[in-house]
């Protein structure tokens, strides 16, 4: 079996931290799984950008966005971005106003996405430290006990008796530095994400407006009649 730097093997450990330690375990499984999970489904979905501005960039200039609709829906399942420049494409023909927040909306939910797991992992950073404490503070307490039922008091037993308590602290913070690094990470990358998002759909609804593909804010889409025809005669006889 694994032994620790403490001359105690894991198993040997967790007995001697009792039974608090039940509850870090099952933080500690939890923080690992979302931390797998999550590193895992942020490197399956390329948060990459830059090529799928160019190849828009390039559909806008030839008026021809067919083309990079269908090369952008062959990559949703595994591109954020594709999916909001999707959202942005489809609707082009919006008027501006209504466009960035269709195109806000589909971000909203691509970044909700990643995000998932976030919060558990910032409970278990709290919480697992906290449960380590607790531990350790009815660890004290059983050791003071101990001290006061015993008849001749040494070192050994004090010593001893603070050596278990404080196993649950060192379980307890090694399970939040686990977690909050995780969620730093995480962070980071999702939020370096939605900026880069920003930035791109700000551009390419620019290039759009001046392209004379999106309509001007106010602009209906339906067909307008003359003044001057019979059906609008009769409307003001």
């Amino acid at each position: 079996m694994t032994e620790s730097i403490t001359g105690f093997s894991l198993l040997e450990l967790f007995e001697m931290g009792g039974i608090f330690m039940w509850p870090l375990l099952l933080f500690s499984v939890i923080a690992v799984a979302i931390t797998l999970e999550r590193g895992i489904y942020l490197l399956y979905h390329n948060l990459r950008l830059d090529d799928l501005k160019e190849k828009v960039e390039a559909a806008l200039k030839t008026n021809n966005l067919d083309e990079v609709r269908k090369y952008l829906e062959g990559n949703v399942k595994r591109r954020m971005g594709a999916r909001v420049l999707l959202s942005l494409v489809k609707r082009a023909g919006l008027p501006e106003q209504r466009l960035e927040k269709a195109v806000e909306a589909e971000a909203l939910s691509c970044i909700s996405s990643l995000e998932n797991g976030f919060t558990f992992l910032t409970a278990l950073g709290s919480i697992s430290p906290l449960t380590g404490f607790l531990g350790t503070v009815t660890g004290m307490i059983g050791a003071f006990r101990s001290i006061a039922e015993a008849a001749d008091v040494n070192a050994q037993i004090v010593a001893g008796g603070i050596y278990e308590a404080l196993i649950t602290t060192v379980f307890g913070l090694a399970i939040a530095i686990v977690a909050m690094s995780a969620h730093s990470i995480f962070t980071h990358r999702v939020d370096k994400f939605a900026s880069e998002v920003e930035v791109v759909c700000s551009d390419l609804i620019i290039g759009i407006s001046e392209s004379g593909i999106s309509k001007p804010h106010g602009v209906s889409g339906g067909v307008s009649k003359s003044p001057d025809s019979p059906e609008e005669t009769e409307s003001l006889v």
